[in-house]
């Protein structure tokens, strides 16, 4: 009898993490690495969270807490989605996790059975397809090219919807290509969604304030409020306030899907830090204006990114609206020999030969479900991210 569980062959580790947990090594062992592979912004975050934090702990707010959040944080996540997304919730219709990625975890653990389809356009965010594998679903990927900005259409989504289907994932602006979907293409999703009502949408919003330029962020229950009682819109303060390691994500559906997901949450981690909840309530009612300075700095950094790629030999990038990702093509580097000899077949033997022979780390495109491409975050110094392109656009050049 094996020892371990069948489950494991379904998934497979984060490549996102692999790759992060690569590089780190590298560079421990003294190599002059480059790592572009975490999604994490390189921003402290904000004194006044951490001064919230501090409170916390010297009030002696470190004991259990309700199963999905104080009640506290709920009425400031209504709040948000109230002020921000025009979206009315009661306190009963909010669940607070460990992270944005176990909000999901808990939907697609709570709601899928063996057959049930989950619809994930590609590229997708790495854990999306495990999860729901996780969950016993099956995940069915909807690619979406270069050719259209890599946004899936409304013919896509109906051509993949079936009566199986339990659940679209939707995220816009994307992980991994930084894509955002205008008000008129995620209108033109919602009208099919209209037409299948026994889809439930699950919109993972957590680069909500991380546009560009005169994009506006918008979410699947703002556009289409009929779509609002099987719409799980899911959010955190990991990526927008720089709280990735404090692990707070929340969600926001109807009251029997909350109460579901927290039955998981209960027999799983139960309850989030509750000093982590005490600084993510400072995030969500302090004050906001280093938002828009945070996302002048990144859209500077999209700007140096987008440019610099472009100029490497073989490499085309898109100039996505949002995130702090750029997934470049690099189908004119396919069959090219690199300067150590390495014939690269494909985005995987690109990425480990970018990192062996330059030292840069970047997340090759398959594990995101679209090749061949690379994923580099741009949430890193200028010029850290000046001599990182630089060294790629030496490698491209150097490809024969």
């Amino acid at each position: 009898m094996p020892f371990l569980s069948d489950t494991l062959a379904r998934v497979k580790p984060s490549p996102t993490i692999a790759v992060t947990t690569k590089a780190q090594a590298l560079k421990a062992a003294g190599k002059d690495v480059i790592g572009l592979g975490a999604g994490e912004p390189d921003f402290d975050t904000p004194q006044n969270i951490k001064d919230a934090a501090k409170r916390a702990i010297d009030a002696g707010r470190t004991k259990y807490t309700a199963v999905d959040g104080i009640p506290e944080l709920k009425a400031a996540i209504c709040a948000k989605f109230l002020r921000e997304n025009g979206l009315t919730y009661s306190p009963s219709q909010i669940t607070v996790g460990t992270g944005g990625k176990q909000t999901l975890y808990n939907a697609l653990m709570a709601t899928c059975n063996p057959g049930d389809e989950v619809i994930i356009p590609a590229p997708y965010w790495v854990s999306y397809p495990d999860m729901v594998l996780l969950a016993g679903g099956t995940p069915v990927a909807v690619v979406a090219g270069i050719d259209t900005a890599f946004k899936i259409t409304p013919d896509q989504l109906e051509a993949a919807i079936t009566p199986k289907t339990k659940w679209f994932i939707f995220n816009s602006p994307s992980n991994p290509t930084g894509a955002g979907y205008t008000r008129d293409e995620l209108r033109g999703l919602c009208d099919v969604l209209l037409r299948h009502p026994h889809v439930w949408i699950m919109s993972d919003d957590m680069y909500e304030h991380l546009v560009f330029g005169d994009f506006e962020f918008c979410t699947p229950a703002e556009i289409e409020p009929a779509l609002y009682d099987r719409t799980l819109t899911c959010n955190g303060v990991s990526k927008s306030y720089a709280m990735t390691g404090w692990r707070i994500g929340y969600a926001a559906g109807p009251v029997a899907l909350i109460r579901a997901m927290g039955t998981i949450q209960s027999q799983s981690t139960s309850n989030p830090c509750s000093v982590s909840q005490y600084a993510a309530l400072e995030a969500l009612t302090g004050p906001q204006e280093f938002l828009a300075e945070n996302r002048k700095v990144f859209e500077r950094r999209r700007d140096l990114v987008v440019s610099m790629l472009n100029a490497a030999k073989g490499v085309t990038c898109p100039n996505p609206e949002g995130a702090f990702y750029v997934y470049p093509d690099i189908s004119a580097c396919i069959g090219k020999v690199t300067a150590g000899g390495t014939l690269i077949t494909d985005d995987e033997v690109f990425a480990t030969a970018l990192l062996e022979e330059t030292g840069v780390a970047v997340v090759f495109g398959a594990a995101f479900g679209l090749s061949p491409n690379f994923r580099v975050s741009y949430a890193t110094a200028d010029e850290v991210l000046r001599e990182a392109c630089s060294r790629i656009q030496a490698f491209c050049a150097a490809l024969t």
